[in-house]
């Protein structure tokens, strides 16, 4: 009995580092997107206001972004239901009490990074389907990554969670859309914010300070609710420069799927930290 409590601590303690590990990689993936958007597209007012935006390109980056989000909530919650499954991911010895993650445990960390930069990079040479393929591979292992969540907190809680998340990003989505304000200078503060608390949350690692934490995620929740206006807009001003159906389109509607999914999974995983009850 002692050796059960004893590796159910164990293995609670390494899916808390695990996720403090995942969130800061997953804000290194946001980080990476933000990046390229500003690269190839520039804001340009003046095009905006003459151009014709076709809501069709906004509704497949809407339609790829809640696909991959629906895979990643089913995969997560699957794996989290199979204690064999969690196995495969982490381990912890039942004499020793200690645990870690598996090999396969650091390659479903790690693998999401290597495939967002493998998207951002290949952009002009992959094929659409390839970058469908990719985004599909991609939200699966992202699911499996978030399975630990299931360890640390209740379902409810994080239920609950999910629909505030999913308002706010909703109510933020709207206001990026409709808004005439060009949000161009507060992209770029927010992605200032971005490289802080990335930072912070590399300091905090090692200072380990829950009040810190507090702090980080709160900020972080302002940062993401606030890119996930600048992004829509974004895409928005992208749908009004390329031409609908062409294979640049369909990769910019999964490219853009990708921004906003990762602007939906970080400001979830900050509100955790402040709704999430623990298991």
């Amino acid at each position: 009995m002692r050796n059960d409590k004893r590796q159910t601590l164990q293995t609670t303690q390494t899916s808390i580092y695990y996720n403090y590990f995942l969130f800061l990689h997953i804000k290194f993936q946001k980080l990476i997107t933000m990046d390229l958007q500003k690269i190839k597209f520039g804001y340009s007012p003046e095009k905006y206001q003459d151009a014709a935006v076709p809501k069709t390109f906004v509704s497949n980056v809407f339609s790829w972004m809640f696909l991959a989000l629906g895979i990643t909530a089913f995969v997560a919650y699957y794996f989290a239901a199979n204690e064999s499954f969690m196995k495969l991911l982490i381990y912890a010895d039942p004499q020793t009490g200690k645990g870690g993650m598996t090999g396969l445990g650091w390659i479903v960390m790690l693998a999401p990074l290597g495939l967002v930069l493998l998207m951002s990079l290949g952009m002009n040479k992959l094929s659409a389907m390839a970058m469908t393929l990719i985004f599909i591979v991609y939200s699966v292992l992202m699911g499996m990554s978030l399975s630990f969540i299931f360890l640390i907190y209740t379902s409810s809680s994080i239920a609950i969670t999910f629909v505030v998340s999913s308002a706010m990003f909703g109510v933020m989505a709207v206001a990026g859309y409709t808004t005439k304000a060009d949000l161009t200078k507060f992209g770029s503060i927010m992605f200032m914010g971005l490289i802080g608390i990335i930072i912070a949350s590399v300091i905090n690692m090692f200072m380990r300070s829950s009040g810190f934490d507090y702090i980080i995620s709160f900020i972080g929740v302002l940062i993401f609710t606030g890119l996930t206006a600048y992004d829509v807009q974004k895409l928005k001003n992208i749908g009004s420069q390329i031409e609908a159906g062409t294979d640049t389109a369909r990769k910019m509607a999964i490219f853009g799927a990708l921004t906003l999914y990762l602007d939906f999974i970080n400001l979830f995983l900050f509100l955790l930290r402040f709704l999430g009850r623990r298991n």
